[in-house]
């Protein structure tokens, strides 16, 4: 039988031992948007039904009116063709009818693309920023990639906040998968004029120079 002078000693080395596998416990990464003094992108809760669908163009067009989006991109006349992962994506366009060959209406120039919905809290931060930014005389042109989210909520969402710059729809996913965009919103890309696309990490913008930023890092300047 243990003295009690064992008994302590026993006592105290497994508590040392304990301490020990706590000290070195893996500990999960601070969100990136949390670092920088809020929330960052979120994931689409399992249980939010969120139904992702093709514009009804008769339906939607009393919130279209009211939204007053600007024109979804289109082809330049002098493009070169379709280079990159966006080539021969075609998707819906959420502010007028229509659908959008985005590898080809972007081909040649930059643009900053931005995924996001209207059940995101964050992106309700996001987008008046994004805006911001699409209204200064040197941005690249931005253009919103609306996800699992419903027309109708996405255009009244963007009439609330007054936000005018193009978006389109992704009901199918496959704007996504050439993305191949993480599962979170918002998140942002830079098109090159070659085609190819560079994730900017995830977090969620709170400024305009945020976003400059960003561009300036991703994108080759002219020369």
């Amino acid at each position: 039988m243990l003295s009690r002078s064992e008994v302590r000693a026993t006592i105290a080395v497994v508590v040392l031992a304990l301490a020990g596998v706590v000290a070195l416990w893996p500990r999960d990464p601070a969100p990136q948007g949390a670092a920088a003094g809020g929330p960052g992108p979120q994931e689409p809760s399992e249980s939010a039904q969120i139904t992702a669908s093709v514009p009804d163009d008769a339906a939607l067009a009393p919130l279209r009116r009211q939204a007053a989006l600007e024109p979804c991109p289109s082809p330049q006349p002098d493009a070169p063709p379709a280079a990159g992962p966006l080539a021969g994506v075609v998707v819906p366009c959420l502010g007028e009818p229509g659908r959008v060959d985005l590898g080809a209406a972007l081909a040649g120039r930059s643009a900053l693309l931005t995924l996001w919905a209207s059940w995101c809290g964050v992106c309700r931060e996001e987008m008046p920023v994004l805006a911001a930014y699409a209204a200064e005389p040197d941005a690249i042109p931005v253009v919103g990639i609306n996800v699992q989210d419903r027309p109708d909520a996405a255009l009244s969402l963007l009439a609330d906040l007054d936000v005018h710059f193009p978006s389109v729809t992704d009901p199918d996913g496959a704007l996504q998968r050439a993305l191949n965009a993480p599962r979170a919103v918002p998140l942002s890309f830079v098109v090159r004029p070659d085609g190819s696309v560079q994730l900017i990490p995830p977090r969620v913008f709170r400024s305009v120079e945020q976003i400059r930023q960003s561009v300036a890092e991703y994108l080759p300047a002219p020369s």
